[in-house]
């Protein structure tokens, strides 16, 4: 957690509202494997990370509420019995979202005051999105006795995503960011939303992340049809979701759905089986075999699931030239973002340097490398 956004966010709250304010801090989230199984009722396997959104939250007495959103330098007021989606693509969406989802439970807020700032690069991957959701419903909850649990929490994070940003998510980046746990990821079941935490310690190797620092557009309408091709699927073969087929299940409809659904569903199916093996690797501290299921990750989604492109299947072949990498893989909805990579430690850096100058002249941009660490969920900072 950074100390200098709680600060940022707490002397910028003092400054303009005169008042003391309740800071929360809510992480981003890494994913080691498991990409596109949380909305079929599958296994993810994510863990919070260091890096996500400080927030600094009271009531108001002014008669209107008001959220800043530092980085951005930008400021709206509202009411709250007037809330509406704003414009597409607005981030008070997840403001109001948030709002709009905790008066549907009935339960009764006031006017409140937030600022927010965020270390999480946008489009990375690392789901700056639920951060900001899960510190909102967060904070309204503490400073109004809501008496909602976690698991309500998240279903209101999730459900403001599907209803205000029209984002279909599944559970999996609510859920990460609200119960990391430090140095361990949680293999979570997205059907029963329960999950066990396994304690990461890859001893002479590490997790580091590659930002391709671009983020193609049509993510966001990509990521939903995705999702209603996999349901179209579960359908056809009778079943709740893509978690309860086999190989063998999809092969009876192979005529009845197109040769691309068909390989989307196949990923899914295959990529849930991957997330169990991994858990299994973990446990057993088989590095090698874990760094080769997060591999074919990679090649699921490229080439079957296709929500992959140019700038990440680059980096993920500049991993496999290099012996000291042990797995890599493209990790959040796709189209941009970042690479996950199981390295030597020793060897990090020289890596990090090597691919991101070969990045720099295939495609002449900057990559970004993130060490990071595994962290709590949110939480509220003690002054």
């Amino acid at each position: 957690m950074s100390a200098t956004l709680i600060k940022d966010v707490k002397e910028t709250f003092i400054k303009e509202f005169k008042t003391e304010p309740l800071l929360i801090f809510s992480p981003g989230r890494i994913n080691i494997i498991g990409e596109h199984t949380d909305y079929n009722d599958g296994f993810v396997f994510p863990a919070a990370v260091n890096k996500g959104i400080a927030a600094a939250i009271q009531k108001s007495e002014s008669g209107n509420s008001t959220a800043i959103a530092l980085d951005l330098d930008s400021t709206i007021k509202f009411e709250l019995d007037k809330i509406k989606p704003s414009k597409e693509g607005s981030w008070e969406n997840y403001v109001f979202g948030v709002v709009a989802e905790i008066q549907n439970k009935n339960k009764v807020i006031d006017d409140f005051n937030i600022i927010f700032k965020g270390n999480i690069p946008g489009g990375a991957g690392m789901s700056s999105s639920a951060a900001l959701e899960n510190s909102v419903v967060f904070g309204l909850n503490e400073l109004f006795d809501l008496g909602l649990t976690k698991h309500e929490m998240i279903l209101i994070s999730q459900k403001a995503e599907h209803n205000y940003v029209g984002v279909n998510c599944g559970i999996m980046d609510q859920y990460a960011s609200m119960f990391g746990i430090k140095d361990h990821a949680l293999h979570l079941d997205c059907r029963t939303v329960a999950s066990n935490p396994y304690k990461i310690d890859f001893e002479n190797h590490q997790l580091m992340l590659i930002n391709t620092n671009v983020k193609h557009s049509l993510s966001d309408s990509a990521y939903n049809d995705r999702r209603s091709a996999c349901e179209s699927v579960s359908e056809l073969l009778n079943i709740k979701a893509l978690r309860d087929a086999t190989e063998a299940d999809l092969e009876t409809i192979v005529d009845k759905v197109t040769p691309s659904n068909y390989q989307k569903a196949l990923f899914v199916i295959q990529e849930n089986n991957r997330t169990i093996k991994a858990a299994k690797a973990i446990e057993d501290n088989d590095l090698e075999l874990l760094g080769a299921l997060i591999y074919q990750s990679h090649e699921g989604l490229s080439n079957q699931y296709k929500v992959s492109c140019d700038e990440l299947d680059f980096l993920v072949a500049q991993a496999k030239k290099n012996k000291h990498v042990l797995g890599a893989r493209m990790m959040g909805g796709g189209f941009g973002g970042c690479t996950i990579n199981l390295i030597d430690k020793s060897e990090a850096k020289a890596f990090a340097e090597t691919a991101s100058k070969a990045y720099k002249n295939e495609f002449n941009n900057e990559c970004s490398v993130y060490f990071i660490e595994l962290s709590e969920g949110t939480h509220i900072v003690k002054q």
